[in-house]
């Protein structure tokens, strides 16, 4: 157990403890120690003695999930079909290639060289983006008959 002396709480910062809060809760073994206790009461969360390195970390990723937009998209190659016009709609639903390295969008558009990295972050099971992909598809509205994402 780490001893807390009141003195080396003054070079500890509210965003210091922020970040680190931030850093614990996505650090994979907490969340695997404790998810039981997770699902039903509020996170408590130990002080480590690496204090500093969480807080780093969770500044780091505090900054990756905030300002995602205003970061450089990966690099795809997008292939256009050149029998249909380019519409960058979904039409259906779209479909992963077996080697998930493709992506198509709908017959006009195919986004290629997705990395196998894309499908290390994962929500329960499945990867967030093959989540996004099923989870994003066109459903028609049978009292209207209108067309619409549904997500």
């Amino acid at each position: 157990m780490v001893q807390f002396r009141r003195s080396s709480y003054k070079r500890v910062s509210k965003w210091d403890i922020f970040y680190y809060v931030y850093g614990m809760l996505h650090q994979s073994g907490y969340r695997e120690k404790f998810a039981d206790n997770l699902k039903r009461e509020l996170p408590r969360l130990p002080f480590a003695e690496d204090f500093r390195d969480f807080s780093v970390a969770g500044k780091e990723l505090t900054h990756l999930h905030l300002d995602c937009e205003q970061m450089k998209p990966f690099p795809l190659k997008w292939i256009e079909s050149k029998d249909v016009p380019l519409s960058y709609r979904v039409e259906d639903k779209m479909r992963l290639s077996k080697d998930k390295k493709s992506l198509t969008v709908n017959p006009s558009l195919t986004l290629s060289g997705i990395p196998p990295e894309a499908f290390q972050y994962r929500l329960g099971n499945r990867s967030a983006l093959e989540w996004v992909i099923d989870q994003y598809q066109v459903t028609e509205d049978h009292r209207t008959a209108l067309t619409e994402p549904s997500r």
